[in-house]
């Protein structure tokens, strides 16, 4: 199948704002570890891409089905009103990892997990001239200028959205960073700054079911004194029992903390979506 450069809007998400579809292509893939991938993508569909200011930006990319015709230029709500719902392009969030506008470029990393999962070989497998079709782009935080210090914590789901909000950090900043991987080899370089602590922790092949180490890391670790503000994120049952760290234990204000699951040990990504809205998916 063959498709052009182009941004359609479609209808409006919460809060109002229309959302944009934008098709751009792959210009080159970066390994930056065993586990993860950097597609970075672009062209004249850039043009219309508006950054939004959260350093968690992310994008809804949509995966077209395999045998299914579909009429070029893909516009994906038209697709929703002509096509049988089994036919609709397969929706996947991730984090943009950075964006420069002037070189109309924009990279978005992806974990491997062999080929289990759908973007994961996708990215694994994707060659330049490859299309990608997504909307948004979306995000709601952004590291707070007046805290004391800043608090990171992870896994590989969420390491490109904390290595985007600690580079974003002014130079005279100070945190802890807690970012779980499964060794060594998977560390990345980040530019932080002086004053931020990074301690990169280990499953060591162990399942995020059976290891603690990024919830005993936090645990352990310095707390300074004076005003944090917190992003962690990661997997899901992880996060409810950091969620009872910082809330039950530390005392903090709901304000202080961005907390969310990204995925969900033993669940697909459409099983984890659908139990959002029941009891077990829910974190705050």
């Amino acid at each position: 199948m063959t498709t052009t450069h182009t941004a359609a809007t479609r209808p409006a998400g919460r809060g109002g704002k229309p959302r944009i579809q934008h098709t751009l292509q792959v210009l080159r893939k970066e390994t930056l570890s065993p586990h993860m991938v950097r597609i970075v993508a672009g062209g004249p569909g850039m043009a219309k891409f508006e950054p939004s200011y959260a350093t968690d930006m992310y994008v809804k990319i949509l995966f077209l089905h395999p045998g299914v015709e579909y009429t070029a230029p893909v516009d994906v709500a038209a697709l929703r009103e002509s096509l049988p719902r089994e036919q609709w392009p397969v929706t996947r969030t991730y984090t943009v990892r950075w964006v420069d506008l002037a070189a109309q470029e924009l990279a978005i990393d992806f974990v491997l997990h062999g080929e289990s999962g759908l973007a994961g070989p996708w990215a694994a497998a994707a060659v330049p001239g490859d299309t990608i079709i997504f909307s948004g782009p979306g995000g709601a935080y952004t590291p707070n200028p007046d805290a004391d210090w800043h608090l990171f914590a992870g896994d590989e789901a969420a390491l490109p959205a904390i290595a985007a909000a600690i580079e974003s950090l002014p130079a005279g900043a100070k945190g802890h960073a807690y970012v779980e991987v499964d060794s060594a080899a998977d560390i990345q370089p980040i530019n932080k700054p002086d004053g931020v602590e990074l301690s990169w922790v280990f499953r060591e092949g162990a399942s995020p079911a059976e290891s603690t180490v990024l919830l005993d890391a936090v645990a352990n670790g310095p707390w300074p004194e004076g005003t944090v503000h917190a992003f962690v994120h990661g997997e899901r049952e992880y996060m409810k029992a950091l969620r009872d760290l910082l809330f039950k234990q530390r005392g903090l204000e709901r304000s202080q903390v961005s907390l969310s699951g990204y995925w969900a040990y033993g669940r697909t990504e459409d099983n984890f979506q659908a139990e959002k809205r029941e009891p077990i998916g829910q974190i705050l």
